[in-house]
């Protein structure tokens, strides 16, 4: 039987939030030995990320990185409704991804050593996130 379950993260700005321990949390939940995870962001300036977990400056070398292809005020930018921001925060979730599905084996989620699942602020304000987790699978 699938489970789906949602839960909001406040962020403080631009950067990431590691959620990988509430989306186990669902996983453990939904009592599935073998199946699928998939965690979607309900926002347009805001994504998701499956990434290095142990050493955070690959995460700050991400957003070194972002910033470069897409800065904020780019004059090339028509929307501005929210700022300079609003623009390259679409842009930077439009390139990346607002959904990710992991394989769950033995109820847990099927993460390699070194991943952890990550949501990706592109604002540089703070809000709050809604994700949404589904468990399909066997028991």
């Amino acid at each position: 039987m699938p489970l789906q379950h949602s839960f909001e993260v406040s962020t403080r700005g631009r950067g990431s939030y590691e959620v990988t321990r509430q989306v186990q949390d669902v996983v453990s939940k939904a009592q599935v030995d073998t199946g699928m995870c998939h965690i979607f962001v309900h926002h347009t300036s805001a994504s998701l990320m499956l990434c290095e977990n142990a050493d955070p400056s690959v995460r700050a070398d991400l957003e070194t990185f972002m910033g470069d292809l897409v800065p904020d005020g780019d004059p090339r930018f028509r929307h501005r409704d929210e700022g300079p921001d609003d623009m390259s925060a679409h842009v930077r979730t439009v390139l990346t991804q607002t959904g990710l599905s992991i394989p769950v084996q033995h109820g847990a989620c099927a993460l390699g050593t070194w991943q952890g699942v990550y949501l990706w602020e592109h604002r540089t304000h703070g809000h709050r996130r809604r994700l949404t987790v589904t468990v399909t699978g066997l028991a």
